[in-house]
């Protein structure tokens, strides 16, 4: 039997264009496709994380180092440039291949250049006791500084807040 299991993420990406004009899917700037295994035409969901709306589309390729996260066709109406986004790629997998799988997480600074790669454990990591999911290739990130390195970058609301843009008449 396959499943649908999570094959890699980019991590709170920053919309640079919303493109309602153009042919559906969302551009990513090659550097980050090839950081996470992503390829051109793969199917992708897309979480907004300022109002919550997700959608499903698929990959253009952008200009290697262009920062481009490029929100193409009806699902630009679902973003705005500067909107923090999460993109999720997905594979079908049998049992025996999602126990050696760990999917590829690029975590993203405000200038959609890749911060830190990690992976998932899915059943935690052994050496942390089982429950910290996330291994960061090259530095050594808690749960606890992961939270902490992305509060300034944080876009949505905490609960309670109203939900206000800059320049939004009252």
């Amino acid at each position: 039997m396959f499943r649908k299991v999570l094959h890699s993420k980019i991590h709170r990406a920053v919309v640079t264009a919303a493109l309602p004009d153009y042919v559906g899917s969302i551009t990513v700037d090659e550097l980050i496709l090839k950081t996470i295994g992503l390829r051109v035409n793969d199917a992708v969901t897309v979480a907004n994380c300022r109002t919550g709306a997700r959608f499903e589309t698929y990959v253009f390729r952008g200009e290697a180092g262009s920062g481009k996260i490029e929100v193409n066709g009806a699902a630009a109406h679902l973003v705005e440039p500067g909107d923090a986004v999460i993109v999720l790629h997905y594979a079908y997998m049998t049992d025996a291949e999602y126990e050696r799988w760990r999917p590829t997480i690029a975590i993203m600074n405000q200038d959609n250049s890749v911060r830190e790669v990690g992976h998932y454990y899915p059943h935690g990591d052994p050496s942390l006791g089982g429950d910290a999911p996330l291994e960061v290739s090259g530095s050594e990130v808690t749960r606890e500084s992961t939270a902490r390195d992305r509060e300034p970058r944080r876009a949505e609301p905490r609960a309670g807040e109203p939900v206000r843009r800059t320049g939004e008449r009252r």
